[in-house]
């Protein structure tokens, strides 16, 4: 069993793929073999996260879910737990496995009950699983999830919290808040990204000894994303220059909104860029930044952006509209962002030109938010929520860029690779400019030499970390997450 840390990468398997690998098992594998690993998997992290827990309510539903709640109960009873099992299911009705560790419960001695018990300790949703894909929870089950969310005691939720849907994220009307999620055989991906993390709190995997992330479990399904992992440290040649981290220029920073382009700016420099360049589009009121007189304002008219990372869009307001033919037809790379990312929205010419450095297999990283991407994609930021997933791989394949769909659990996709969803950051990067520093540091991966997609990955990984190791009790702000903004090294 492991506890998933942020720092590991972890293959994710949707349904369909998590259904094929369990085919694939069960093909080697005696009858019930998998539902008795699991439930075993679920009593013993039930035991190791309430050892002194003495009545456990396991909610069971009516498919192999409850099936492994049950299975679950017998061992709990055998060690001396008062476990009480609420079932949906009947022996008449229930698949095969689910009817076979009903009957093991029963054998054990275990109590059946028509309503939740009142004074337990530990409460085990065992209701739906992945079967929540399928049908939303209703009636009696919803409203023991509503009992499981109101008390205070500790929840673990088998394989997933029902109501929430494996593939996407989403929640239904009636959820589980989980503390502790036991994903069984595979990691899926609405774990991690959309309403995912809030409701599974921790999230552990027990692959039930079928060799999680082998080439066996690969060879019947190829993930559906991947859970980044820490970037390895790559220190910088003592035989190098500021030459050798690459020239970035942030354009933006229309009047009222200077703000924002300092800030990116600002997180482009302490990402370790070679040289950092400043246009605003104010009029020229700033000249030079005493607090960061690293950053060199240039007009815009006067660089050559053939040589250079643009970082293009940072409080850029309507203004940017006339410099991006320029900036799309000729820079070495671009990070599109906010402002800009809205003019490309309205203007078919614009896309245009964004879909033929697509073409011509220039490095271009779309940094937008799920309204951002709506307006891109010609849908709503429901929509997009409702399938973070596709809608950032819809946006890379329709533009040939990579995406950086922000978020809880931002996704980074692009034509080529598998995507990849982000498990690092929280709530503080909630706040005004944080995207314009993300922006900023993900110019200066691209300046730095990594291809488009690997530059996002590690931007956003990085960027999502500094907020998770903020000092406790302090506020997050973008300037001086932008300060914090590690250089790779």
């Amino acid at each position: 069993m492991l506890k998933i840390d942020s720092r590991l990468r972890q293959a994710l398997y949707n349904v369909d793929a998590t259904r094929r690998i369990e085919h694939a098992a069960q093909a080697t594998l005696p009858p019930h073999t998998l539902m008795q690993r699991a439930g075993l998997a679920v009593a013993q992290l039930a035991l190791a996260l309430a050892p002194h827990a003495r009545r456990v309510w396991i909610a069971c539903g009516p498919g192999n879910n409850g099936g492994d709640g049950l299975e679950a109960a017998m061992h709990l009873q055998r060690w001396g737990k008062s476990p009480v099992v609420t079932w949906l299911g009947s022996p008449d009705t229930a698949p095969e496995d689910a009817v076979a560790s009903y009957q093991r419960a029963v054998d054990a001695g275990v109590t059946f009950a028509g309503t939740p018990p009142h004074d337990c300790d530990l409460c085990i949703d065992a209701l739906l699983g992945i079967g929540a894909n399928v049908r939303a929870p209703e009636g009696r089950m919803a409203h023991w999830i509503n009992l499981m969310n109101a008390g205070t005691n500790p929840v673990l939720a088998v394989d997933l919290p029902t109501g929430l849907h494996a593939d996407t994220g989403v929640v239904t009307q009636h959820s589980v808040k989980a503390w502790h999620t036991l994903s069984l055989l595979t990691l899926k991906p609405g774990l991690f990204t959309a309403h995912g993390r809030d409701a599974a709190g921790t999230v552990w995997l027990d692959d039930l000894a079928t060799g999680h992330n082998t080439a066996a479990n690969e060879s019947a399904a190829t993930p559906t994303a991947w859970l980044a992992g820490a970037p390895i440290a790559a220190p910088r040649l003592h035989a190098s220059h500021k030459g050798s981290y690459g020239d970035v220029v942030v354009v933006g920073g229309a009047p009222g909104m200077t703000g924002a382009a300092l800030l990116a700016a600002s997180a482009t420099l302490h990402a370790g860029a070679g040289r950092v360049f400043v246009s605003l589009l104010d009029g020229g009121t700033l000249t030079v930044d005493t607090n960061q007189p690293e950053l060199m304002f240039r007009p815009v008219d006067g660089l050559e952006f053939k040589t250079m990372t643009v970082v293009c869009g940072c409080g850029g307001g309507d203004a940017v509209r006339g410099l991006l033919p320029r900036i799309l037809s000729t820079s070495a790379h671009v990070v599109i962002d906010a402002d800009a990312i809205n003019v490309i929205a309205n203007d078919s010419q614009l896309q245009t030109l964004l879909i033929a450095r697509g073409k011509r297999l220039a490095a271009t990283v779309l940094t937008p938010h799920p309204l951002e991407a709506a307006r891109l994609l010609g849908i709503t930021a429901m929509q997009v929520q409702h399938d973070r997933l596709a809608a950032a791989q819809q946006l890379a394949h329709r533009f040939g860029c990579t995406v950086v769909l922000k978020g809880s659990g931002t996704v980074i996709a692009a034509p080529g690779p598998i995507p990849v969803i982000n498990p690092t950051g929280n709530a503080l990067l909630a706040t005004a400019g944080t995207g314009d520093v993300l922006a900023g540091m993900v110019g200066a991966r691209l300046a730095g030499g990594l291809d488009a997609f690997a530059a996002a990955c590690l931007a956003v990984y990085q960027h999502g970390l500094a907020a998770d190791q903020w000092p406790a009790g302090s506020t997050l702000v973008a300037g001086s997450l932008a300060r914090q903004a590690p250089s790779g090294d």
